[in-house]
């Protein structure tokens, strides 16, 4: 993929050094283009090492070949990092006063700037204008991390993690096509790149991760969900423009850029919060493994282990079917439910069988089935899946990173949705 990283004049810039490593060690072509006050932060020799491509601040270097025109026409992604004050407010207005904003203006392909400021230049009203503008237009302005600033100053302005986005960028980026196939139609035709905003004004909430059941105070009932995937989904889902709310039982890593983030740990607590938000979404996906049992009881003090005696079996009870309950009840008019069904072959059926058992007697609009075990499933960066309709059909299968499955599964909802 030929990505142009665009590098705005702060401190931060340091940081998108690492951002060019990780996209160049991925295997992606990068050209950085820098603002003059960028270079005062980190010089042209150091992106020209590693990167491998000349740097250029100005649109009168390279004129025979108008780079400012090329540059963004030949992009499949453009990245800002870090993306100051006066860069976004720049970009806002249309300016085109150096080679960095002249490519935003002629670029055609996804877009993702990464804010970087002091606290009380992030919160201003021109920065929230700038930022709500660009939205509006489709870029992709992550939400700055809180924490440590220049000097003592702690606060929301921080740059989000290299790594952060990295991931979020390339998401963006590697979406499929609304075909299952993931080109534009055409037999053997590339697949697209874009990001559409096909989700403006909607409200989405998902739930990812793995619940856990007490046991006693220091012991539960768990599984290996690290809640990836649910996090991949909310985070396309914003990308696509709608509003989210991801509900996470014990994730593995603090969610970014996924909008409203609501923490649980028990299944109880899970389904009173999915509820809540419910009432007012357009989409509900269930991709939290959701645990079907809990203890009956769960002493307040820790279950000691005594020399020579068996443990008391543990009793289990069954926990509300979440899923199920929301298909059933439809917590608003015309609303859309996706479940998951994480399953494992047996004797009475494989995969694909247990997972259309499911979505028979669940009843949702589409469940998302995929392998686990065995290294697959949770815990991995990819995932594999088949898609079901309510009566159990197969409407499309998707595999790859988790952000492209999440991409195939929200292409299927705005279908439903339109």
């Amino acid at each position: 993929m030929r990505i142009v990283l665009g590098v705005s004049g702060g401190i931060a810039a340091y940081k998108a050094v690492l951002v060019l490593r990780l996209l160049r060690e991925q295997g992606h072509a990068v050209r950085v283009v820098p603002t003059e006050a960028a270079l005062r932060f980190v010089g042209a020799p150091t992106w020209e090492a590693l990167s491998g491509e000349p740097v250029s601040t100005t649109v009168f270097d390279d004129v025979p070949g108008v780079a400012h025109v090329a540059l963004g026409k030949g992009a499949d992604l453009v990245v800002v990092v870090p993306a100051t004050a006066d860069l976004l407010a720049r970009a806002a207005t249309g300016r085109a006063d150096d080679l960095l904003t002249a490519t935003l203006l002629t670029a055609r392909c996804p877009v993702v700037m990464a804010p970087a400021m002091h606290t009380e230049m992030w919160e201003h009203p021109a920065t929230v204008a700038n930022v709500a503008t660009l939205r509006e237009r489709g870029v992709h302005v992550l939400d700055p991390d809180s924490g440590r600033l220049t000097g003592a100053d702690t606060g929301p302005g921080r740059l989000p993690e290299p790594e952060d986005v990295v991931r979020f960028a390339l998401g963006v980026a590697g979406r499929p096509s609304s075909n299952p196939d993931g080109t534009d139609g055409a037999p053997g035709a590339r697949p697209r790149t874009g990001t559409v905003r096909d989700l403006e004004g909607r409200v989405v909430v998902v739930s990812a991760g793995g619940t856990r059941e007490p046991i006693d105070p220091v012991r539960f009932l768990g599984n290996s969900s690290s809640g990836k995937q649910g996090v991949a989904l909310a985070r396309a889902a914003r990308a696509r423009g709608a509003e989210v709310v991801l509900v996470g039982a014990n994730l593995a890593l603090p969610p970014e850029g996924v909008g409203t983030y609501v923490p649980v740990v028990t299944t109880a607590e899970l389904r009173t919060a999915v509820r809540a938000a419910a009432s007012d979404a357009d989409v509900v996906v269930m991709a939290a493994a959701v645990a079907d049992f809990r203890p009956a009881h769960a002493p307040d003090a820790k279950i000691k282990k005594v020399p020579g005696r068996a443990p008391a079996p543990i009793e289990l009870v069954e926990n509300p079917d979440i899923l199920r309950e929301l298909a059933t009840d439809r917590l608003r008019a015309g609303q859309v439910v996706v479940g998951f069904a994480a399953e494992t072959g047996d004797a009475d059926g494989d995969v694909l069988d247990h997972g259309r058992a499911k979505a028979r007697r669940k009843g949702a609009d589409l469940v998302v089935v995929n392998a686990v075990g065995g290294g697959r499933g949770f815990g991995t960066d990819d995932n594999d899946v088949t898609v079901l309709d309510a009566a159990g059909d197969v409407v499309a299968t998707a595999h790859g990173s988790k952000d492209e499955v999440a991409h195939a599964v929200w292409d299927l909802v705005a279908k439903r949705l339109a």
